[in-house]
């Protein structure tokens, strides 16, 4: 099972348009947060999300892309694959 971590960019963007593709994304299945080993869960960067599972990468691109254009806007996405995440700074979900 793989982890993978999505950056979405939208060009030229306000906060409605990013607010409507956190939750375009989120229906796919997509988090904006990630669960450490104790089990404690952390905020992702903005725009960022995360997903677990048996998927290739691809397949993360183009649920991501088809999120983006939800939109309307223009987009960027970069998908990252891994068997493992670390961090130090993000911040607790309360």
């Amino acid at each position: 099972m793989s982890i993978f971590i999505v950056r979405v960019v939208l060009h030229n963007a306000n906060e409605t348009d990013y607010n409507i593709l956190h939750s375009a994304i989120e229906d796919k299945g997509f988090s904006r947060t990630v669960l450490s080993d104790d089990n404690i869960e952390y905020h992702l960067p903005e725009a960022e999300y995360y997903k677990k599972g048996n998927y290739i990468k691809e397949q993360i691109r183009d649920s991501a892309v088809l999120a983006a254009k939800t939109t309307g806007k223009k987009y960027a996405v970069l998908v990252t694959q891994s068997d493992g995440i670390c961090w130090i700074g993000l911040k607790e979900v309360k």
